[in-house]
């Protein structure tokens, strides 16, 4: 086995690889870039090397200070995790060379599966069914929409070395091509140093659907069953699971069979998923061999029981697959969901900074729950641009989807960052959707879903009357502590009286005297008997109020809370009946007009400038390209209006909120 694994990768994934080869006995070496000199993975290593400056073209990219790195630790094979260098040949190449391993396929198996063109024509031979398009590669725009009239519309456009949504576009008219061929085209070129691109069908209500192979150096092959991946958000994975709630046993069988043949074709070594799109009446069509380890694997680990890093490990050795096809057995339903540091209220843009709070639910593992957390952070840690956004995958198991879903919905309520923008809002609210829960999912369901964007979720009034009353006590713990001046009590059997006001809505309760228990009445009479509860400073409360159990998190705010529960964010004041009165005849404050400016809507660079000075733009008209976390965002104009000045010019690098340009009517 060896002795010493070098770890060519960063977060997340640097920190998994590094688990697993602790329990192996293996020592690890972790690098990294300037940014990422007090990060996670660089603790938990045996031993770590510094490999340049934060930008990842001159560190993680880097392949002579990768290999340098080796030599100087003596590591005698190499992890590459995901993206990076995990599926660049050349870097395969170069270990060989050095005469260390590579824990991944063949130079040859990466450059065949690597190019989108070149797998498409091997799948095709291998008799796997393929989506109909051009596989040769395109000069420009112009050619881009002949190809694309020829296919029919809607059409894909791709980058061929392609990966994580990054060069791709949906093109549904030729106005449409020649903005996604451009995008896609820089997209490419600036993530992956190759500018290619091809066009395919696009398939209307597709899943995405997924099949873990593992395959050794003996001619063994297996394939690990499939993965659900259609919960994606500009073809980025949001939500994953295993098995897929739309699958039969016979089109499992096919795709599994293909799986296997296409990895057999190409001679295949370690593990790799083959992708697949599969439309309404289960067809199914191969989309892409990814040549590395998944970001969602873990769904599969848990739902198949192998530690699929140990086998690529082992796998790299030498040693045989330890299990036939015949051997794998998948038991129960697994969840992830992927905690990105992006703000859903601003259309999920990018979210830098610092993490103030970081808190994970506690991992568990039993006959009827699993919780797990992957993750590259720590509290204290920082989100910075120069990488991809992924701050933890959290992952759920259970006997059944149902009990999984609910699971996972418990363990985001238990979920704490602060300090960034954060996701746990959104996935929160996908897994109380009964289109969700029923499974009925499509790589639209975002778009379907979500059409005017994620603004939060009304709670039913049950759960509102719940919050209201946790508030109102945690308020009255305050005062009885003396944390907050006490308000006058009301006599007789009523200790207080208090209203809570959540936007427009108000409750009104009354706090009998007992020496037992903590009991609201509403004031329609109903008794509301609240158990455990929060506590001064607690950040996270788990409380069962009239046997309904729920994790909330709760922030003290001027005469209140800030209450976050299901992808609701609630401000909940508790205050006296009188005040309450009052300040229904309140004004409410009006946000200052900013609707004449343009502004960057995330940190970022701006890649690109489209108007000048005096031009008149209509409506949806791009206006500037910023870039943040490696993707490209296209700003265009929310209506018809005059470029008055420009306070931003293409290279300049923007904090959040920045005056790109202002307007004037027209």
């Amino acid at each position: 086995m060896f002795s010493k694994i070098l770890i060519a990768n960063r977060g997340e994934i640097a920190c998994r690889v590094i688990e697993t080869a602790k329990n192996m006995g293996i020592a690890t070496v972790a690098v990294y870039s300037e940014v990422d000199r007090d990060a996670l993975h660089v603790r938990m290593a045996d031993e770590a090397v510094h490999i340049g400056p934060a930008a990842a073209s001159q560190s993680y990219l880097d392949i002579e200070k990768i290999v340098a790195a080796c030599k100087q630790t003596g590591a005698v094979a190499v992890h590459p995790g995901y993206g990076f260098l995990s599926e660049n040949p050349a870097f395969a190449e170069r270990l060989r060379q050095e005469g260390v391993y590579f824990i991944g396929p063949p130079v040859k198996c990466i450059e065949a599966m690597g190019d989108k063109i070149t797998s498409k024509k091997i799948a095709a031979e291998a008799g796997v069914s393929t989506v109909p398009g051009h596989m040769g590669l395109i000069a420009d725009a112009a050619e881009a929409a002949k190809i694309a009239k020829s296919i029919g519309y809607p059409v894909m456009i791709k980058a061929s070395a392609g990966g994580g949504g990054k060069g791709m576009r949906i093109a549904r008219s030729d106005a449409d091509v020649k903005e996604a061929f451009e995008r896609s085209k820089s997209e490419a070129a600036a993530s992956f140093g190759d500018d290619r691109i091809f066009i395919e069908k696009y398939i209307e209500e597709p899943r995405h659907i997924e099949i873990q192979i593992l395959a050794d150096g003996q001619g063994n092959c297996i394939h690990l069953g499939e993965r659900e991946c259609s919960i994606q958000r500009r073809n980025q994975k949001v939500i994953e699971e295993a098995p897929s709630p739309f699958l039969d046993t016979l089109t499992r069988e096919k795709m599994g069979a293909q799986a296997v043949a296409l990895a057999k074709a190409v001679n295949y070594v370690s593990a790799g998923t083959v992708e697949f799109i599969v439309d309404r009446d289960r067809n199914f069509y191969f989309l892409e061999m990814n040549t590395r380890l998944q970001v969602e694997h873990p769904v599969t680990e848990l739902v198949s029981g192998l530690d699929l890093v140990e086998e690529m490990i082992r796998i790299a050795d030498g040693e045989a697959l330890r299990w036939s096809q015949a051997d794998v057995q998948l038991e129960g339903w697994a969840v992830e969901a992927r905690i990105y540091a992006e703000d859903p209220y601003r259309n999920f843009l990018p979210s830098t900074g610092r993490l103030k709070r970081y808190r994970p639910p506690a991992a568990e593992a039993s006959a009827h729950l699993v919780v797990r957390n992957d993750t590259g952070v720590d509290e204290g840690g920082e989100i910075s641009p120069y990488y991809d956004p992924m701050v933890a995958k959290l992952v759920t198991w259970a006997p059944t989807r149902i009990d999984a879903v609910d699971g996972l919905a418990v363990a985001l309520d238990q979920f704490e960052i602060d300090g960034i923008g954060n996701n746990i809002p959104f996935l929160s609210a996908v897994t109380q959707q009964q289109r969700f829960r029923e499974g009925l999912l499509s790589t639209n369901y975002i778009a379907d879903e979500f059409p005017d964007g994620f603004s939060g979720v009304a709670l039913d009034d049950d759960t509102l009357l719940t919050l209201a009353a946790l508030a109102c006590r945690a308020s009255f713990q305050l005062e009885t502590r003396g944390f907050i001046e006490p308000t006058p009590l009301s006599s007789g059997h009523v200790i207080a009286e208090r209203s809570v006001l959540i936007g427009d809505k108000r409750w009104d309760f009354s706090i009998p005297k007992s020496d037992e228990s903590f009991v609201l009445m509403t004031d329609d009479g109903q008794p509301l008997l609240i158990e455990d509860g929060w506590q001064p400073g607690a950040s996270l409360t788990t409380t069962e109020i009239d046997g309904r159990t729920l994790h909330v998190k709760m922030d003290r705010v001027t005469s209140g809370f800030r209450m976050r529960y299901r992808g609701a964010d609630i401000i909940a004041k508790v205050v006296m009946p009188h005040v309450a009165d009052l300040m229904r005849h309140m004004l409410k404050k009006t946000p200052p007009d900013m609707s004449q400016f343009l502004l960057c809507p995330m940190p970022g660079q701006v890649v690109r400038v489209d108007v000048v000075e005096g031009d008149i733009v209509e409506e949806g008209q791009p206006l500037a390209i910023v870039e943040a976390m490696k993707m490209e965002n296209v700003l265009r104009a929310e209506r018809r209006a005059r470029v008055a000045s420009l306070k931003a010019l293409a290279g300049d690098v923007l904090a959040v909120d920045a005056v790109i340009m202002e307007f004037e009517a027209v």
